[in-house]
Order: C-alpha cells, then structure tokens, then sequence
C-alpha cells in the first residue's frame, strides 16, 4: 500500500542524510459538469465545472484511534449537524476539500454575488459580469508537494455578453520538503476538536475566551518575587483590587467577547485606555434588583492597591459626577452626597429605574507607577423591556499626576491618515481652542433604527478622513406644528453639540499656527417664509502635499450646504406623515497633476583678464 521516497543529499564532510517521504496510492476520479442557460431570450451560457476528489485507502495509524460514536475496526459514521437546538453529542463533519465547491467570495447564502464567478448561484447573472473577483482558488497549503488549483475568466462573446471559462489543474510544488501528502487523524499533534453541546457549551466558552484578555483564573496572584521587583505598575499590568477581607482580586472592566454580549471577567490593564459597548439580556421582573451589573455600588465600592506591594497603600474610587438619564433622553446631573448609593428599583413590571447605562473612570498617576486617584462619573437611567437587550458603555482613562500638557490626539504626522477623525477647533479671543476629548469633534447623525430627530438622545459617530458617509433621522409632521422652533432645533441635531468653525489642515497642526486652520464656509441663510433643514451636506476639498514619494493629504477648503423645504411638507412627505432628515460628508480630492521638475541649466558667467590676447591684440 505504502512506498518510500529516498532523497541523497551529499556534503564534502561526509554527511548524508535520508529523507523518507511515505507516499498513499490514491484513486483519482474526475466529475465535469456543463450548465447551459439562456439569457435575455438569445444568450448561452455555458458553465464548465470539474469534480476531482481521491479515494485514499485507511493507513496503518487509522485503526489504532478509536472515535466516540464507532469501534476501532468501523469507519465513523459522519452525523448530519442539527441548527436548533444543539446536539446532546455528537463530532465535527468532515470538510469539503473539493476546489470547485471552494468559493471565498460567495457570502451570501442562495443569491449570487456579484463578480463572484466561483458562486453556482449565478446562473443568469454571469451574462452581466465584469470581471472575477476572485480568479483563482487552491484546495490546500501552498506547501504541500501537489495541489488543485480552479482557475475562473470571463471572456466576451460577440453580442457583448460574459461567458464563464473555469478550469482545474494540478499546481506542482517543486521544493525538497513540500508535504506528500496531508492526513487529519488527530492532527498527529493536535487533538480532535470537541463539538459544542448543551451540556458542554458553558465549559468550552469559557475555556476558549480566558485568552482574549490574556488571562487565566489565578493570574491575578502575583509571585512574591514579582512583587518586590517593582512598587508601582508597568505598562500593561493587571491592577489588583483589595477586597472587604484583605483578599487581593483583579480590576474588571466590562466588555464584549466573542459576541456582542458582555463579559464582565475583563482585565483593565494599566495606562491602556480603553472604551467597551455591549450587551445584557436581562429579565426585568428576576434581575433588575439583583443583577448587580445593573447597580452603582459595584462600580463605585471597588478599592485599588496603588502598587503591586503587599504593603501597599489602597485608593478608594471616588465618585466624580452622576447624571440621571429620563425616559426621553434628557440628562440631568444629581447632587450625591458622599456613600449614597441609588438603587436599582422596578417602578412596574416593563419599567426598571436607575440602571446603570454608562462607566467612566479616570486613573491618575504619578511617575513611579503608583495609583494616586482614582474617579468614575456615571450615568443612571431608565430601561424598558421593550428596549432589551440593555447597551452599557465603559471607558477607563489614564492621565499622570502633575503634568503640565495633557496628551493631544492627533489624526496624521504630518498629513491626515485615512480612516482617523478629522481635528476640529473653534476660534477665541484667546486663539485657537480645541477639546482634549477625541470624541468632541466633527461628526455626523450615526444612522439607527428609527431614530427620530427631535426625540433624544441621537447617536452621533466622528467624520473620518477620506470615507464618505450619508446618515439620517426622521421627523414626524405633527410635531413640526411650531415651524421656527423646529428650525433651530433640528439645525442643533444636524450639526452636534459645541459645532466647530475651524478644521486642521493637516492631522497634526498645532493651535499656535493660525494659517494651518481652514474655516468652515457657510453661506446658508434662512429665508423670509418658515422652513425647516432638509439636509445637512460637508464637502471637504483635500489635496496630495509634499513630494511624490511620499504625499501628505491635507485639507483645502471645507464647505456646509444646507438644504430646506421650498413647498410645503405635506407634498414632500407624498402623504406619509414621516420625513426624512439626511446629513452626509464627501472628500473631493484636488490634487494637480504631478510634473516632472527639471534643474535648470548652469549659466557661465567667465571675465577673462585685459591682457589674456597679448601681444596679439
């Protein structure tokens, strides 16, 4: 059944060396398939596509592993994998290693992608295609010593349609340690991967999401050699809590796993900020008072040890600012006394009252590591279970004791860098102001599910450099009764709180450099009769700066167009009694053609002496 390949390699030291290759005979068998449709009456598309799979015979290795569902002697039996619910038992299926079935740009489950020439789906629409998305795909590593290799083309027939052209052929890989060939029992080295069940999903989750933190139950005990190292934290430490008892624990910080869903056994690791969104879903009537995730003093009673010593010193978190958040998304600001704590509270089976909707804490620290103080501000609110599942926020920062500049975020050195958000300021009497929040910046209406524009609070998401966006809300005509209160409000909503008037030039401009600040053009004027904005629209002009080695993008000229109504809101709505309100940006590049620069000629400019032609002259 098995042979053996025997590689010579011969150096003057007189050393040889063997390489043995075990080589499986292998029956190949090859399936072509031919797919003839018609297209707009008169059109034949053919599809060619080609089976080829091996029939290789057990090894010697296949009867000493015995499997959970058959005998050491029987071949397992391969079960179909169930959607819903999961199985009691069971093992993974067998992959399909068949290079035709191989297709990484089909994404979309029984609906043709297009481009996508490897997706049996589009059976019609490959009379319309342009070109191939993907144009080859391969059955295995580049390093085995043979491999199959489809090959898709589009060519033009002569009524100018797409015909498919694929192909499949054999990659040879000439290297003296290529693999032979590629076996998967156990791996040799790796075991068999276990398939999630309802008895063993808990375990599994929590075995395979431990390292995304970096962490494992017991790493929060530090040796005590550790310890004595270094007083205060390093870059990255765990921060380690002191407990009610003395006990030391670890410093969590709330975020999403695998899923949307929050994981509250999350390390915070010192001097990285951080923000987290995620997900609960909670049962208002069983967990609104005794989730503690839902309630203040687990994020208020933590204590912190301001270095990794045992001795020391613990620094309570001290409550910066509480802000009650109403139904409608109104915020007001509580005065709390110190160690008064609100409760969550179920006002009616639907309705749970101060629930905690967002953390923010503010570590400061001096220059040894050591944790001086530590600040957290939340924001209590209303939640419903129409709303569910809950979104909670979480943000820690770090900011060093007795430092004269606070850390500037920045968007390019020196020209923007595309996806970063664009550095916006106002102009004082003082100069050039802007906020040390990098979220207090242009932005836009982040788009939601029925966001209504004059019900609060509206998501807002920062304008990037370089991607243009489109985002909306909608407004309902009956509260448009009061026309000129409207106006202003939803001019507030379409350009955000605390509205900058100048953009940098470039993503590192400093506030001293007046010239390095582009105004915001407006030329927006309401007019006499009362109308309301339609649309909010950014046109930022950029161009390539420096040399064509390497350009800077740097901005020009930005510019605000405002839209409004000119008839009356009934015919623009067509009988809806729903509007729709856009805000939008777009990147105009206007850079010149690049031209060839050449150095002028030198100029000579000689004096000879008088007597240079004597006795001549």
């Amino acid at each position: 059944m098995a042979a053996s390949a025997v590689a010579f390699w011969h150096t003057s030291s007189l050393f040889s060396l063997f390489l043995l290759f075990p080589v499986v005979t292998a029956n190949e068998n090859t399936t072509s398939y031919n797919f003839n449709t018609t297209v707009f009456g008169e059109q034949n598309v053919t599809f060619n596509f080609t089976d080829n799979y091996t029939t290789t015979p057990p090894t010697e290795f296949d009867s000493t592993t015995p499997t959970p569902s058959s005998s050491s002697t029987d071949e397992p039996v391969q079960p179909t994998l169930p959607t819903e619910p999961l199985p009691v038992s069971g093992r993974l299926l067998t992959p399909v290693t068949s290079v035709d079935r191989l297709c990484p740009c089909d994404e979309h489950k029984d609906v043709c992608d297009i481009n996508c020439c490897c997706d049996r789906e589009c059976n019609e629409e490959v009379a319309l295609f342009t070109g191939c998305s993907v144009d080859a795909v391969s059955s295995g590593n580049k390093q085995l010593c043979s491999r199959d290799v489809a090959s898709y083309a589009l060519r033009t027939t002569i009524d100018g349609y797409s015909e498919l052209q694929s192909s499949i052929q054999k990659e040879t890989n000439y290297d003296i340690l290529c693999i032979q060939t590629q076996n998967r029992v156990d791996g040799f080295s790796h075991p068999s991967p276990a398939l999630p069940t309802d008895s063993n999903f808990d375990s599994l989750f929590k075995q395979f999401t431990s390292f995304l933190f970096g962490s494992e139950e017991n790493s929060g005990q530090a040796s005590t050699a550790e310890l004595q190292a270094s007083s205060g934290y390093q870059y990255g430490d765990v921060m380690v809590t002191a407990g009610v008892s003395g006990q030391r624990g670890m410093f969590w910080l709330p975020a999403p796993s695998v899923t949307a869903d929050c994981m509250d056994s999350s390390p915070a690791a010192f001097l990285k900020d951080q923000s987290s969104r995620c997900s609960r879903n909670v049962v208002l009537e069983q967990d609104c008072s005794t989730l503690l995730a839902l309630s203040m003093g687990t994020y208020t009673s933590i204590q912190l040890f301001a270095g990794k010593n045992k001795d020391a010193a613990v620094v309570p978190v001290e409550v910066a600012s509480v802000v009650l958040q109403s139904v409608d998304g109104t915020q007001t600001e509580l005065q709390i006394s110190g160690g008064e704590n609100l409760s969550p509270a179920l006002l009616n089976p639907t309705l749970c009252a101060n629930v905690v909707l967002k953390v923010a804490y503010v570590i400061k620290y001096n220059p040894a590591g050591e944790i001086v103080n530590v600040a957290v501000s939340l924001v209590l609110g209303f939640f419903s279970e129409a709303a569910l599942p809950l979104e909670q926020e979480f943000h820690i920062t770090f900011i060093q004791e007795n430092v004269g500049e606070v850390a500037i975020h920045y968007s390019g050195n020196p020209g923007y860098v595309v996806g970063l958000p664009l550095v916006s300021a106002s102009r004082t009497a003082d100069g050039i102001v802007r906020s040390i929040d990098p979220r207090d910046t242009l932005s836009l209406l982040h788009s939601a599910e029925d966001q209504d524009c004059l019900q609060g609070p509206q998501q807002r998401s920062p304008v990037l450099f370089g991607l243009d966006s489109v985002s909306g809300c909608t407004l309902r005509l009956e509260d448009a009764a009061n026309c000129s209160l409207v106006f202003q409000v939803l001019l507030d909503v379409l350009r955000g709180p605390n509205y900058p008037q100048y953009v940098a030039s470039f993503g590192n401009s400093p506030l001293d450099y007046p010239l390095d600040w582009v105004p915001i053009k407006n030329d927006f004027s309401p007019g006499e009769s009362c109308s309301i904005p339609l649309s909010l629209h950014l046109e930022i002009e950029w161009t390539k700066y420096g040399s064509l080695v390497n350009p800077q993008a740097q901005i020009v000229s930005i510019k605000e167009v405002i839209q409004t109504n000119t008839t009356s809101l009934e015919m623009l709505t067509g009988g809806s009694s729903v509007l729709s309100i856009s805000s939008s940006v777009a990147f105009i590049p206007v850079s010149a053609a690049a031209l060839p620069g050449y150095r002028a000629m030198p100029t000579i400019d000689a004096k000879l002496p008088f007597d240079f032609f004597f006795p001549f002259v």
